[in-house]
């Protein structure tokens, strides 16, 4: 039968639950979120609504004022959609929800008592599911009803849940295979989850290879004698792993919590060849006994403090693991680190650590130990906790952040030599590596007929992974599909006629390689046999904006001719993709900042990932959006400008956008700022699909596309919305929102928006808006301060407040 889901029942509104609840609100259903009646009720509360649900409403209002790391609603205002209760009184108000998801504590004989609950008032074929992270799927539904356990499985979200795209599925005994069939379609099209189907073993695939990669690096710290802010630079993008490292994510994930599932694993895994790996070290035991938990309790392998050194920064320590005493963190250098600094891919760094030319290296040991010990880790898990190994690599990408997962850091070293690396080090690789390589295999995965292929054990033969036929990758099709390239960018024929233009400069900044390709693919796409473009990626962001080294350049030579023609150049860049003869589509996905966000601005539609965090924030570097972004704030201002309406507040609106340099922290945010366009962009939930829709929409607007007319009627207030604005950012100064030379950023925000120093409200031209932008963005680069905001980015990657 064909499921629809309209209403879930959240069932315990801790931190997890109550980001379940909020991503279920995210994704447009009607959530019930319930928790226990408080136990310390006064006699006068027992019958007071508000005192009964106080645990569940406090964790809901909780979860909607966090915003770190970024809110866990795409707009809050979903949160209307979630409603509040508790397991004594609103229990059967279950019955007429369609999913039913457990996310109470880790402990078996509550769950039962919840599940015993479930079982007496769901409504019959309803789903039923926990959230637990490790425990037994089986031993929860023993007892219960035939229809619930035919209906009942496991779907583990990771922290936060609408961050985090893993999607661990794990069968209960009894299961229903269309129901799980359905969970890995609802994940992947609905949640925007990379759905895993896991066996029904100890922490399931992520958490038993996330956490033993972590215990293994803990074990090899203290052998090797390492510091940890060391490891967690050798450990964290040196080689495609969260910035954060080992220690510090430790801190994050809260080592009460890493302790728990370590001992899970140890207790429950008494066949696990590498339990050694899993020994609590005793700097370990220590931090546990003192309640030094991590981030949670201000204290862990870090501690930050509030006094300053010399330039102004928090002194940062981090605990000796020796002495078990806390120090200031110290600069760290090491040979290997600095040679991995030369080197752009994960593949070439990855294999720098493992040249015997570092050999002698601690920190290239460490590296280099790891990964052995996780390459024969990965192989024994087979067929124990999964039947086919792009499920641990999905695992590990989707629920730890891993750029790549363990196969394909296999994959970069090679086979044989990390057969050798395992060996070397006292490990054992499971048979079927080594029979693999006997028969000739070379690789994990392999690109076949443009289609990523896995190594499939059962078959011998290698297999397209599931789901990832219907996502367009451009690096699976890049050998046949180049239509046109440079060193920044490239243009690919994407199938149906229809082109796609990728930026592949250095955090897809826009340079002039990428601003020449853009010009190149729009003639390309109008002159040929072609229905439309899409601008878009595979990165993990859209772009970080216009190449500020060579503005900086520029500015500092004070080579007003040259940086004007750029400019202009930027600015005819962004008005080419508004008026092209074909449709032109941006996907977005990660930083939409400045250019980029330009560029987005002006395209006929944006099919932006969810995730996608989009922002004009050239103030931060004392400028203004540049490249036609203040511009097109002024005609969007004048576009929403309805016959008697009162326009000033719409245009404030519009200006504190700029001003203070706004960024939405999802698609749904963007719309409320004004960067997308409610009827005209749209929003994709999962990421990998975010190309294959903005094809879909080129595809849509093909057949009856206009070139647009150029817009020549923009409505500008003039000194009269001059005076509104120049108020409003005085009061961004009292409030101490703003600097002096925010202001006087701000003020030429204002004199885009207005039309300039016009005697009274009149329509203008978007070339003359241009004109004004361009002359007020070449102001500010001869200012001193914002030459020293330039600087400071480019030297610190953070803004400066001068």
């Amino acid at each position: 039968m064909s499921r629809r889901i309209k209403k879930v029942a959240v069932l315990g509104s801790g931190v997890m639950g109550s980001g379940i609840a909020a991503h279920f609100s995210n994704i447009g259903l009607e959530v019930l979120l319930l928790d226990i009646v408080p136990f310390d009720l006064k006699e006068e509360e027992k019958n007071n609504p508000a005192a009964r649900n106080r645990i569940v409403n406090a964790a809901l209002k909780a979860c909607i004022k966090n915003r770190k790391p970024v809110s866990a609603f795409y707009d809050t205002k979903t949160a209307a959609q979630i409603t509040t209760g508790n397991f004594t009184d609103d229990f059967e108000k279950i019955s007429d929800c369609d999913w039913i998801i457990e996310v109470v504590v880790e402990r078996l004989d509550i769950k039962q008592q919840i599940f015993e609950k479930v079982d007496q008032y769901r409504k019959p074929g309803s789903l039923v599911t926990s959230n637990t992270s490790g425990i037994p799927i089986h031993m929860m539904s023993e007892g219960r009803s035939e229809d619930f356990q035919k209906n009942f499985c496991g779907t583990h979200f990771f922290n936060p849940p609408r961050i985090l795209r893993l999607f661990e599925v794990i069968p209960g005994p009894k299961t229903d295979p269309a129901v799980l069939d359905f969970f890995m379609m609802y994940a992947d099209r609905y949640l925007g989850k990379r759905a895993v189907m896991c066996k029904d073993t100890p922490a399931f695939i992520a958490n038993r290879v996330g956490v033993y990669a972590m215990a293994k690096i803990f074990q090899l710290t203290e052998e090797l004698e390492l510091p940890i802010e060391a490891v967690d630079k050798l450990t964290g993008d040196a080689i495609g792993r969260p910035r954060t490292g080992t220690f510090a994510l430790g801190d994050l994930v809260g080592l009460d919590t890493a302790e728990k599932v370590i001992k899970g694993i140890v207790n429950n895994c008494p066949n696990d060849e590498q339990a050694s790996a899993f020994k609590m070290p005793a700097y370990l035991n220590f931090m546990l006994e003192n309640k030094f938990l991590g981030n949670k309790t201000k204290k862990g392998f870090y501690e930050r403090t509030k006094e300053k050194d010399a330039s102004g920064r928090k002194i940062k320590l981090g605990l000796n693991l020796k002495t078990l005493e806390y120090a200031p963190t110290q600069r760290v250098k090491m040979p290997v680190l600095d040679a991995v600094k030369q080197v752009d891919t994960l593949r070439g760094k990855v294999r720098t650590f493992c040249n015997e030319k570092y050999s002698a290296d601690p920190g290239a040991q460490l590296v280099k130990r790891s990964l052995a010990g996780l390459f024969a880790y990965v192989s024994n898990r087979i067929p124990e906790i999964a039947d086919h190994l792009y499920s641990i690599d999905d695992g590990l990408r989707s629920g730890f952040a891993w750029k790549v997962g363990p196969f394909e850091y296999w994959d970069m070293v090679g086979i044989k030599e990390g057969i050798a690396m395992a060996e070397a080090d006292g490990q054992s690789v499971a048979q079927w590596v080594k029979d693999m390589v006997a028969a000739g295999h070379e690789s994990f995965y392999k690109l076949e007929d443009n289609v990523q292929k896995y190594y499939d054990i059962a078959s011998q033969s290698y297999q397209v992974v599931p789901g990832t036929e219907e996502f367009i990758i451009l690096d699976n099709i890049r050998s046949s599909s180049i239509v046109w390239e440079n060193s920044d960018a490239a243009l690919h024929d994407i199938g149906d006629g229809v082109l796609c233009f990728e930026f592949r400069s250095k955090m897809n900044s826009l340079g002039e390689g990428v601003i020449r390709g853009v010009h190149q693919a729009i003639e390309i796409a109008e002159e040929g046999d072609w229905k439309g473009l899409v601008i878009g990626n595979n990165a993990e962001h859209f772009s970080v904006g216009a190449n500020l080294m060579a503005i900086a350049m520029m500015a500092y030579e004070q080579d007003w001719d040259e940086l004007n023609m750029a400019i202009d150049v930027f600015q005819k860049t962004s008005m080419r993709i508004r008026y092209s003869s074909i449709p032109v589509v941006i996907a977005t996905q990660g930083y939409v900042f400045g250019g980029g966000c330009e560029f987005s601005m002006h395209s006929d539609a944006v099919v932006a990932s969810a995730e996608s965090y989009i922002g004009l924030v050239e103030v931060g570097v004392g400028l203004i959006p540049g490249g036609g972004g203040t511009k097109e704030f002024a005609l969007r201002a004048s576009q929403e400008f309805g016959p008697g309406d009162v326009q000033i507040p719409t245009l404030i609106e519009k200006f504190k956008t700029i001003a203070m340099a706004s960024v939405a922290t999802s698609a749904g945010e963007a719309f409320k700022q004004g960067y997308l366009r409610p009827g005209i962009d749209q929003v994709s939930v999962n990421v990998s699909r975010t190309l294959g829709e903005a094809k879909k929409k080129v595809l849509e607007l093909a057949p009856n596309y206009t070139q647009p007319a150029p817009k020549n009627e923009i409505l500008v207030l003039g000194r009269g919305g001059l005076g509104a604005l120049y108020v409003a950012a005085e009061s961004l100064r009292l409030g101490k929102y703003a600097s002096e030379h925010d202001i006087l950023i701000a003020k030429k925000v204002a004199s885009v928006l207005c039309g300039g120093d016009l005697t009274s409200a009149q329509k203008v031209s978007e070339q003359y808006l241009l004109d004004i932008e361009r002359q007020e963005f070449l102001s500010l680069c001869g200012e001193q301060k914002t030459l020293q905001r330039i600087q400071h980015m480019l030297e610190k990657n953070k803004p400066l407040r001068n």
